[in-house]
């Protein structure tokens, strides 16, 4: 099965616990998993799997403990072709930039080569109080994308 490192990027906590609810399901499927909450790049593996969580706050902006990690990765672009990721949003539609973060997030990770795994979910908290809800429904297709090892 598949070592998957999470990364979460939160402002008030809801990312920290979407990618400790997803690590559980995902080691319950037969992963291991690591949870990153706002690492550093050096503290990141430069392969294998990585499952991005990024809340949105302001004007779209990332969260404060991600936005060192953006701008490592933004100002060294690191060779990240090793790296297959998913990534998941959480925002609400009342603002022009729902999910800013993550899209933000998706693009630089794919201008630094690595690949994305399925589709970009971006949960609306109007819609959801319980974030955790849809990303389960979601990493339950998603887990199904990985590499078989």
């Amino acid at each position: 099965m598949a070592d998957i490192t999470l990364i979460s990027g939160s402002t008030l906590g809801s990312a920290e616990y979407v990618a400790e609810h997803l690590a559980e399901k995902l080691e319950e499927a037969g992963h291991s998993t690591a949870i990153q909450h706002g690492p550093l790049l050096e503290d990141l593996p430069t392969s294998g799997i990585w499952l991005v969580i990024s809340s949105t706050h302001g004007a779209g902006d990332l969260p404060d403990n991600l936005q060192p990690l953006y701008d490592a990765i933004n100002e060294q672009r690191p060779n990240l072709s090793g790296v297959s990721y998913g990534a998941v949003g959480i925002g609400s539609r009342e603002y022009d930039t729902f999910c800013g973060a993550i899209e933000k997030i998706d693009l630089l990770l794919s201008e630094c080569g690595a690949t994305r795994l399925g589709e970009l979910l971006k949960i609306n908290i109007l819609e959801h109080d319980i974030p955790e809800d849809p990303a389960e429904v979601w990493v339950g297709s998603w887990k199904n994308l990985l590499p078989k090892v």
